[in-house]
């Protein structure tokens, strides 16, 4: 299957380190290697890199891993196609305008009964079942809000109940986010760690690397990554249970009323 990695931060922050580890994955420590693709929120504006070449070759990638991008929020996705063949297309994360924001979405497992929704606005380009729940979720939660975006607690609610619907279609495992919300859910396998003061350094898993970041942070710094196995070696990741929908806000999970 696929593997995701996000983050979520209260100051603009570069992915480079944990990117780094992350692109290895896909052809080199492991072999998801059928595309990859990143996204990064800056302002109202989402930049999105794709490539449908494994990311652990992939000029693109060595590219965005050399480029200290800042952003508040970033989602990556690197893929093993089991629903629609190899393509651009079916890279994720995709991105769609809804209330006027970009919101992007990656997906890691299977939903393969999921229909396409034939009413909603929102259709998918490509061929994956990925592309499909995206849409679903859209309209939905478009149909119950559709003037402008809801209190957090009502669309965590919404969310969670359309996650649901989705989930029991197979493994839902994703990443969402708005630019100013990031929804984080695990049906078998996500994890997460937040990094703040007091910093320390931090070694990859996939490669000789390793980074002090108090070097390169202020106390105020914070930082929440979330991955779906650990990065790292010598830091602490916190399971996401199965089942569990989290909102995370400049760079902490929000405890949710409900």
């Amino acid at each position: 299957m696929c593997q995701l990695l996000g983050m979520n931060c209260n100051v603009p922050t570069d992915i480079c380190f944990s990117f780094e580890g992350f692109c290895a994955r896909g052809g080199k420590t492991d072999d998801h290697k059928d595309g990859w693709g990143i996204a990064f929120f800056e302002g109202l504006g989402c930049r999105v890199f794709l490539d449908d070449s494994p990311s652990s070759t992939s000029p693109v990638a060595a590219l965005v891993r050399q480029y200290p991008i800042k952003s508040m929020n970033v989602i990556a996705h690197i893929r093993k196609a089991t629903v629609g063949p190899v393509g651009l297309e079916n890279c994720h994360p995709f991105k769609r305008e809804l209330w006027g924001r970009y919101w992007v979405f990656a997906h890691n497992g299977d939903v393969p009964t999921l229909e396409t929704d034939p009413e909603g606005i929102y259709r998918p380009v490509g061929q994956t079942d990925s592309e499909r729940a995206f849409c679903l979720i859209l309209n939905t939660i478009r149909q119950r809000f559709p003037d402008r975006k809801p209190p957090i607690q009502d669309l965590y609610l919404a969310l969670r109940e359309i996650t649901a619907a989705i989930a029991s279609h197979g493994i839902f495992n994703y990443l969402l986010s708005d630019g100013e919300h990031f929804f984080a859910h695990c049906s078998t396998k996500l994890c997460y760690l937040v990094r703040q003061a007091p910093f320390a350094a931090a070694h990859l898993i996939d490669e000789d690397l390793t980074v002090d970041f108090q070097e390169l942070t202020t106390q105020s710094d914070r930082v929440a990554v979330i991955a779906t196995t650990s990065l790292t070696d010598n830091e602490a990741w916190t399971p996401i249970h199965p089942g569990e929908l989290l909102v995370f806000q400049d760079g902490l999970p929000l405890a949710t009323t409900v």
